[in-house]
């Protein structure tokens, strides 16, 4: 499945981890570390899945701006109450918590829920920036470890 993603290079990376930041249910880390393991520069693949995955994130707080969560519920299949809890672990920590978007299963939940609680969107692009960044520079050196 993931074959014509990896075929299309840095263009593939870029919707794969755009697509995992958002609707499907897979990650992208394949496309990424099987891409620099067929030779594609590491750097270049660590800033296009960063941006691919932060845009896919920032889609996620979007739509949760957007406060429709039959939306939500429907579309990408959150549960109302899921929201909610995780909004009340969010009060009082603030947009910064976006850095956190990048993990599995509560990831695009935190970026909805910041954005149903309209919080500040410049902080939230650079905290979740920061953190999809971090992670992909963490899987690079992971992988060049495992290398070398």
């Amino acid at each position: 499945m993931l074959d014509w993603l990896i075929e299309y290079g840095y263009i593939g990376l870029f919707i794969a981890s755009f697509l995992a930041a958002t609707i499907l249910p897979f990650g992208s880390e394949l496309v990424f570390v099987t891409l620099i393991t067929m030779g594609l520069d590491p750097w270049i693949c660590t800033i296009v899945a960063s941006i691919g995955n932060w845009l896919g994130g920032m889609t996620n707080y979007y739509l949760g701006k957007l406060g429709k969560t039959e939306w939500i519920e429907r579309y990408l299949k959150v549960k109302k109450e899921k929201i909610y809890k995780v909004q009340h672990w969010l009060d009082g920590k603030g947009a910064s918590m976006a850095f956190f978007s990048f993990l599995p299963v509560v990831g695009d939940v935190i970026a909805i829920a910041l954005g149903y609680m309209r919080a500040n969107v410049y902080i939230v692009n650079i905290s979740m920036f920061a953190g999809k960044f971090a992670r992909y520079v963490l899987i690079m050196y992971g992988l060049n470890w495992i290398i070398i």
